[in-house]
């Protein structure tokens, strides 16, 4: 009798040391360092943006929002290794992060009133403008200029009716099916310039084998904003970006980051954005 209550006595203690073994295990990995627990961390980004979101053959990734998103990551805790890139094409923006597909987007996502209905954003961490992409030689320095002349942009997008519409009725519009089409368009003559965002534009431009060939109006057609797309109501994540990227800012690497990337094909960038500051 005395034996089988010893044995009880020590199943329990047992039981009890287990169990306080199972627990101390899991805070240990809750606080291996990353902001999971040791897990990874989904970014949304495009794929086919040179200078901002591209995936290389390698299967590597480069660009400025790469370099924000990477940044990013790490002061929320995780090291380069735990970053998935998932691409994120702007169609579908809203709804990766509604479905949890990805923690955050850094995407050339301009913030507006339209989209902060259904989603949350950090930042702004670039303005940028609408802008033209012409020949080195071209005399095309105005909107205005385009008067006559072929003007391209994929199809879908409303920026080179926009420069129709305000400034340039006599512009010739060409809609290639992406920005590759109208770059190739232009390097042939078949189009005499190409129009969206100017940090779209230095991105293509500053590809290898278009380097010095192009050059970028210098016009501000329109102020974009870009901001990084948080899950709408998750506050507490737009908290820790934007203090992140008031640390990218003051340390030099926001910079960095837009010298590394758009700097070939003569981008003039503005300075860094105030954080919650959305420029009209």
């Amino acid at each position: 009798m005395k034996l089988r209550k010893v044995t009880a006595a020590s199943a329990a203690v047992l039981a009890l040391a287990l169990s306080a073994t199972a627990c101390g295990g899991d805070s240990k990995d809750e606080g291996s360092g990353s902001g999971s627990g040791g897990g990874k961390i989904k970014v949304g980004i495009k794929y086919d943006q040179p200078g901002l979101g591209l995936k290389k053959p390698d299967g590597s990734f480069s660009g400025f929002d790469v370099d924000v998103a990477t940044y990013v990551a790490k002061q929320l805790g995780y090291k380069a290794d735990q970053i998935e890139f998932v691409e994120t094409k702007s169609a579908d923006r809203e709804n990766a992060l509604a479905r949890g597909d990805v923690k955050f987007i850094a995407a050339t996502y301009s913030i507006n009133d339209e989209r902060k209905k259904k989603v949350d954003f950090a930042g702004p961490y670039l303005l940028a403008h609408q802008d033209l992409l012409v020949k080195k030689d071209s005399k095309i320095s105005e909107a205005t200029d385009l008067n006559g002349e072929k003007l391209c942009s994929v199809t879908g997008s409303t920026s080179a009716q926009n420069v129709k519409d305000d400034f340039a009725p006599k512009a010739q519009l060409r809609e290639y099916s992406g920005y590759s089409e109208c770059i190739a368009g232009l390097q042939s003559g078949a189009v005499d310039a190409l129009t969206t965002d100017d940090s779209i534009l230095a991105g293509f431009a500053s590809q290898d084998k278009y380097k010095g060939q192009f050059k970028l109006a210098g016009l501000k057609l329109s102020n974009e904003n870009y901001g990084i797309g948080v899950k709408k109501g998750d506050t507490a994540t737009v908290n820790k970006i934007n203090a992140a990227l008031e640390k990218m800012v003051s340390d030099g690497s926001w910079q960095k980051a837009v010298d590394a990337n758009f700097g070939p094909a003569g981008y003039k960038n503005e300075p860094a954005p105030k954080i919650g500051v959305i420029v009209k």
